[in-house]
């Protein structure tokens, strides 16, 4: 902080800057060294990889593509890694054409550079019912493997087809944790919560018929499943499910 301030007093007596400009220059180095760079429209948390384990992730959905590059910018000169969930493909068109480093995944919708400094320890499993839930099921993957994860995809395993299931049931078993998604009647969770030890997060989504209701009906199975070990996240909230399975498995990981 010192050096910055002779730097800029420097550039004051150069005439390289106005007192206004300076002062300027100063508050927003002041609010950097709080943790906060001020965008105007967003309050960028550049503090919490610290405080939190995990830096601030973006959520794209509702923001205008000007608003997404300036936060993509600030996060990749400050910590040269980014990631951005519900990114449309309009959105991930124009940042990957101003920042060639970034991945788009375009199922889970997710961008991404770099990823958290050190691997985190333990392996992480993401099940999907069916393949119209995988949509859910690469968002917990991509922001898995992000935080350094093993993560292991196992789609298309719904009870539907039950014996789907048991031919990965050893792959199952290696996990630390377990993330799984499931629309319709939300039953797979409970099913894989009676066939394993760790623990399993379970993400109802937004797939079904009418009496789904958007997932309600799959969310409430779910909240009320009879095997024990499960803990449930919001509808078509892979990046909640992703986040808490990483908590478990980086504790299970290092035990």
């Amino acid at each position: 902080m010192e050096d910055k301030l002779k730097a800029l007093f420097e550039r004051v007596a150069q005439g390289e800057l106005s007192s206004e400009q300076a002062a300027d220059a100063f508050t927003t180095e002041l609010r950097a060294a709080d943790g906060i760079v001020d965008l105007g429209f967003a309050q960028l948390d550049i503090d919490r990889s610290r405080r939190t384990g995990v830096s601030e992730v973006i959520f794209a959905s509702g923001k205008t593509t000007e608003q997404l590059l300036a936060l993509i910018d600030v996060c990749l000169q400050r910590e040269g890694r980014v990631l951005a969930t519900r990114v449309s493909e309009a959105q991930a068109e124009a940042v990957c054409a101003r920042f060639p480093t970034v991945t788009y995944n375009t199922l889970g919708r997710i961008l991404r550079a770099g990823a958290q400094p050190n691997a985190s320890p333990g392996r992480v499993a993401v099940l999907t019912a069916g393949t119209s839930d995988q949509n859910v099921g690469e968002e917990a993957a991509e922001v898995l493997s992000y935080l350094g994860h093993e993560v292991d995809r196992i789609f298309d395993v719904g009870v539907a087809g039950i014996h789907r299931l048991f031919h990965a049931l050893e792959r199952i078993r290696e996990a630390h944790a377990l993330v799984v998604a499931a629309g319709m009647e939300g039953a797979l969770p409970s099913v894989v919560a009676g066939l394993v030890s760790c623990p399993v997060i379970a993400v109802p989504t937004s797939v079904g018929y009418g009496a789904s209701f958007g997932g309600l009906s799959a969310l409430l199975a779910m909240l009320n499943a009879c095997a024990p070990g499960i803990g449930v996240v919001n509808i078509d909230n892979g990046f909640g499910a992703a986040m808490l399975a990483h908590r478990v498995a980086s504790a299970r990981g290092e035990s």
